[in-house]
């Protein structure tokens, strides 16, 4: 668990670090290729602890220059560090430097607690006299206040000494979590024949070995095309298993003891679990809410649902009359199908039209066109893989930030697709930096053109969207206002959004083109993916609801009461389309239930919201410029400087509702 400073910290999946404006435009390469040493990051710590003694010294009276500006400073120092140790953490190639990565994170946790918990410093940044400071100071000062208090700070010494090793603890639990699933790679061996119905590219980067079988591992590039393609049934069944039980059981203890020290962690802060919590400075406010909003949803998606299911067994029945049911197996291979034979959709001919150089260009495009702002490689820097690239932003002459692109698979990498923060930009002192992480196909490696699903160029731009929110959102005064300091249920909200531009015919014929031919994706095909695009929604919205029930109840109870292998098997035979599969144990490599832990039900909210705002732009157009500077003025450029359904009521001229989504679902 993080807490309070890191959660100030941390937007996505790991926190934000600092540097000068100068360093942005001429990176050290020190801090650039991660080749960091313990020491430097603990000098990090020993500066942060000289600005923490020069705020506890001040005699007169507290002020925002001799207090909320050094509290500020010492934020970004363990900015800085924690930047550094989370993204390499994940990333590195070098096992000791992401070994030494996840211990300098212990370290900075224990340091973080201390402050979280230290009475001096609260009562020193509550001493502050506020009263003619501007809008962002008081949210500033109110917000860290309330974070203070959330961490414990006005318990009795006994109290805070225990919350201090229930955090220490749940630094090194939360990190062998992940460290589990990360480095838990599976295989499986097909014969060639049951390769038969994957496309070509991937069948020719996947020739057999010495004894004749073809070598499958659960990255995501190998393993979703099988899923979707492989005529095999057993070829796919033996996939998902392996895939759904990847960190089986070594996450087993561990998850347990996760479970069990955030149960005591909030019961020792008054709280009723760990759901109630977490969520009672999110959006939803409660874990109560969050329960109904599941219901909902789960509800409001039933109906659509069972049509959508009744069409894929329809589908599965032309081959097996006798079919009872669709298994979770094989759902994406008959959704396929059905796209196929309905609505005459081939989807590996989409594929030919989304080469990953083009791909890339095109994300690029469509934002710089929407945001009005232009992208600049930086050349000349030394970065933690050859693989890597750094860019800069500018809107004009002004230099917005940087980003880097860290988004083909390796051994031992993060493997999932997700936003990491860099750099907290800070007005005037430095700007954002952020690094996309995903697992793409490699140009570089592949036998052949880097042909990507029309998904993954969809979780691009998502993850994309998360880049920009915090880069647009980074250039505010105070630490904890700015990037994506908004609630974390509605940090999904922006990515969303985007997603949609790459529905769009004239968008899509603006870098989509055939690998061979090069002609522009035919709107005529575009028009037969955007009939398909919507069956399924049911599907996968119950199935979301799945995940978000398993999220929420594993961590609104005490976990004393609860068998988690039961649960999920519970939840997904009650909620899912598809029952459980024996044998299969999800939730042990379910990652978000170490980072967004109780909230996962996060990504549907953030859709209802998404909807709603999005429908300005359909109204307007989706490149009106207007629209566009509206909602990154008023949204993304707003960062964590006030409330986000004020953001959201800023933008839309009223506060959110459920009609869009109502009328998209149904």
């Amino acid at each position: 668990m993080k807490n309070f400073l890191l959660f100030i910290l941390i937007t996505t999946l790991t926190t934000l670090i600092s540097c000068t404006t100068q360093e942005l435009k001429t990176p050290p390469p020190a801090e650039i290729t991660g080749k960091l040493s313990y020491e430097e990051n603990k000098k990090r710590i020993e500066k942060a602890k000289i600005l923490l003694a020069q705020i506890l010294n001040v005699k007169e009276a507290r002020t925002v220059d001799n207090t909320l500006l050094p509290y500020n400073d010492l934020l970004l120092e363990l900015d800085a560090a924690y930047g550094n140790a989370g993204l390499f953490g994940a990333t590195h190639p070098d096992k000791e430097i992401r070994e030494q990565a996840l211990k300098q994170e212990q370290d900075l946790d224990k340091f973080s607690t201390e402050l979280s918990l230290n009475v001096e410093l609260y009562n020193a940044i509550k001493s502050v006299n506020v009263e003619k400071a501007s809008a962002n100071t008081k949210f500033f000062v109110a917000k860290t206040l309330k974070e203070f208090k959330r961490s414990g700070v006005d318990k009795d010494s006994v109290t805070r000494q225990k919350i201090a090793q229930l955090q220490e603890k749940l630094s090194k639990v939360g990190q062998t979590f992940n460290k589990n699933i990360r480095e838990d790679v599976r295989y499986i061996y097909a014969t060639t024949k049951e390769l038969e119905g994957l496309p070509a590219d991937y069948i020719k980067s996947h020739p057999p070995g010495k004894d004749g079988e073809v070598k499958i591992s659960t990255n995501y590039p190998d393993i979703f095309p099988v899923f979707k393609y492989a005529n095999s049934e057993d070829l796919r069944k033996r996939a998902y298993k392996a895939f759904k039980n990847r960190a089986y059981p070594q996450n087993k203890p561990v998850l347990k003891e996760l479970l069990s020290l955030r149960y005591e962690f909030a019961r020792t802060l008054g709280y009723e679990n760990w759901a109630a919590y977490i969520t009672a400075n999110k959006m939803m406010k409660s874990e109560k809410a969050a329960q109904k909003f599941i219901n909902r949803i789960s509800e409001l998606a039933k109906k659509r649902s069972q049509e959508d299911y009744n069409a894929l067994l329809a589908e599965k029945r032309k081959v097996y009359p006798k079919a009872k049911e669709i298994y979770a197996w094989e759902n994406g291979y008959w959704s396929n199908k059905l796209k196929e034979s309905k609505y005459d959709l081939d989807t590996q001919e989409i594929r030919k039209y989304f080469e990953f150089k083009k791909v890339k260009s095109g994300i690029f495009k469509i934002t710089q066109k929407l945001f009005g702002v232009r992208y600049e490689p930086v050349k000349d820097v030394q970065l933690w893989h050859e693989d890597v690239e750094a860019w800069d932003i500018f809107d004009g002459n002004k230099h917005l930030g940087r980003f880097y692109l860290d988004l083909f698979p390796r051994d031992n990498k993060y493997k999932h697709a997700a936003h990491f923060g860099f750099r907290t930009g800070i007005d005037g002192v430095q700007l954002p930096q952020a690094t996309l992480v995903t697992n793409f196909p490699n140009p570089r490696t592949t036998d052949g053109p880097a042909l990507m699903e029309h998904g993954q160029v969809e979780t691009f731009l998502h993850e994309f969207g998360h880049l920009l929110h915090g880069i647009f959102g980074g250039h505010h005064k105070w630490q904890s206002l700015s990037g994506l300091k908004t609630e974390r249920d509605f940090v999904e909200v922006p990515s969303q959004i985007l997603e949609e531009w790459i529905w769009d015919t004239e968008t899509l014929q603006s870098f989509a083109t055939h690998y061979e031919t090069n002609k522009p994706i035919p709107a005529s095909l575009v028009e037969k993916m955007k009939k398909a695009k919507d069956f399924g929604a049911g599907l996968t919205v119950r199935h979301q609801m799945f995940y978000a029930s398993v999220s929420l109840n594993l961590y609104d109870t005490d976990p004393k009461n609860v068998d988690i292998d039961k649960l999920e098997q519970t939840l997904q035979n009650k909620l899912s389309p598809y029952k459980h599969v024996p044998g299969t144990h999800f939730t042990y490599n379910f990652g978000h239930l170490n980072g967004y832990s109780a909230v996962y039900y996060t990504y549907m909210w953030s859709l209802v919201i998404a909807k709603d705002i999005f429908s300005e732009f359909e109204k307007n157009g989706l490149f009106d410029a207007q629209t566009a500077q509206r909602f990154r003025d008023r949204v993304l450029g707003k960062g964590g400087t006030n409330h986000a359904e004020k953001l959201v009521e800023d933008f839309l001229g009223r506060p959110f509702s459920y009609d869009a989504f109502n009328k998209w679902i149904n």
